[in-house]
């Protein structure tokens, strides 16, 4: 099966040095980009959500996360995504949870959509890299297990750009337990970023506990899931890895429902991948619901709100 990233992306090596050079054009043109182009600042503050590295770091979890809590401070927030067809898994997974999503082409039109329809703040969910918009705070997600790779610039390594860009931001959330060594590189290049650890909560998997499963993931980081499942005490019989966004035709997963018949097992997946799948209306099959949880939750959300309206 295909497998979405490549092995020589988790450390240093030579094939990572061979495509060192048009990594070093990459990096030029994000150069000449934050040269070039003219941020607009909006009429509302705009909270970006983003990553350096490529793909399942969580961002839309926090983004939902971010605009409830927010909403509970009194702000009317949308989220905002860059819209592509192919990613309406991810924007299916919001609507259920959060129903102020606005989808447009352009990030920039989808700001002046938020102003249009009265809500004051923006949450760009991805778009760190955008430099058309200027974002009032910026957090930056990262998973301890990958971190940040190689630590090299595609195609080298997993990076969008340099890990020097955390010197634009104001938060990174680490997902995961707690990691000095990588905190101390984080704050070697940007002094004073302030760093919080999240976590993803299993809910409602007792009945799963007894049972062998097949655990299918079509996300950035399939072994994230995988870990998930075993650090909660459930048997995984066998693994289906897809590339993120992956689209299953009926056949191919009506395979994956067989075999899971003939070894008596239970098909769990992702939130985000059931919602490419249920519309096969195959039996049985199950995704893990999860709760996100912030260490210092109230800290993090006072100092995003802190002056959030000023000079705006």
């Amino acid at each position: 099966m295909k497998i979405s990233k490549p092995i020589f992306w988790r450390s240093k090596n030579l094939i990572s040095f061979l495509l060192f050079p048009f990594s070093l054009m990459v990096i030029f043109v994000i150069y000449l980009k934050s040269k070039i182009i003219k941020s607009i600042k909006f009429k509302i503050p705009v909270i970006c959500v983003g990553n350096i590295y490529i793909g399942g770091t969580g961002k839309t979890p926090l983004s939902i996360f971010l605009a409830e809590e927010l909403r509970n401070k009194g702000k009317n927030p949308a989220i905002i995504r860059k819209y592509y067809k192919s990613h309406y898994d991810e924007h299916m997974m919001i609507k259920d949870k959060f129903k102020n999503l606005i989808l447009n082409e352009s990030r920039t039109n989808g700001i002046y959509d938020a102003i249009n329809n009265n809500f004051n703040l923006a949450i760009l969910d991805d778009g760190f890299q955008d430099q058309k918009i200027f974002k009032k705070k910026s957090i930056l997600c990262f998973n301890q297990n990958q971190k940040i790779g190689n630590g090299m610039v595609i195609p080298s390594g997993p990076l969008r750009e340099s890990f020097r860009a955390l010197k634009n931001a104001q938060f990174v959330v680490i997902n995961g337990k707690r990691d000095l060594d990588f905190e101390n590189k984080i704050l070697e290049t940007n002094k004073t970023i302030s760093i919080f650890y999240s976590r993803y909560i299993p809910l409602g998997i007792d009945h799963l506990k007894n049972k062998n499963l097949f655990a299918v993931a079509g996300i950035g980081n399939p072994e994230n899931f995988f870990n998930l499942l075993l650090e909660n005490d459930l048997k995984i019989s066998k693994k289906f890895i897809f590339p993120d966004h992956y689209e299953f035709n009926k056949t191919e997963f009506l395979s994956i429902v067989k075999q899971a018949e003939e070894n008596n097992c239970k098909i769990i997946t992702t939130e985000k991948d059931y919602h490419r799948i249920k519309k096969y209306n195959f039996a049985g099959i199950e995704y893990l619901k999860l709760k996100l949880e912030i260490d210092n939750k109230d800290q993090l959300i006072n100092k995003i709100f802190e002056n959030l309206n000023e000079n705006n």
